[in-house]
């Protein structure tokens, strides 16, 4: 098993612990609502505190239930989630891309070197009328697929 399998075994292993400890200890039995958020844990602290504490705003929109609040913060995670996974599986689609691009054996070095063919200089660098250029096609600028 290579050090990488290692770390990310390890890794999963103690986020199941993380979720599991807390339910197998009983952490929370005593409470009315042993895993209540942060929000509803500040609220209880801040009316044992000062009994007479008005907000200084409301919400927006108050969720009709706990439940639909917590699919609608499940429903914020996901979200957020999704984009992140997006952005690092953009960038190493991106990495993996160049990666090939380089390793294939007749990659050019450069657009402007033409000492390795026997056109002249100028020769084949323009595209045809349309093709492979950004007028309405889709196409990225420079790519051709």
């Amino acid at each position: 098993m290579s050090r990488n399998a290692k770390i990310n075994g390890l890794l999963l292993l103690l986020v199941a612990a993380l979720a599991v400890l807390p339910l197998a200890l009983g952490l929370g039995d005593h409470k009315e609502e042993p895993f209540a958020g942060a929000d509803a844990e500040a609220e209880t602290a801040i009316t044992e505190l000062d009994p007479d504490y008005e907000p200084w705003f409301s919400p927006l929109y108050e969720p009709p239930s706990g439940e639909i609040e917590s699919a609608l913060f499940a429903l914020q995670a996901a979200i957020g989630a999704g984009v992140l996974a997006y952005y690092f599986g953009l960038r190493r689609g991106r990495r993996q891309g160049e990666a090939r691009a380089q390793a294939r054996p007749g990659a050019r070095a450069g657009a402007g070197d033409a000492a390795d063919t026997d056109a002249p200089a100028g020769a084949g660098t323009a595209p045809a009328a349309g093709a492979g250029t950004d007028a309405g096609d889709g196409a990225a600028p420079g790519r051709r697929d």
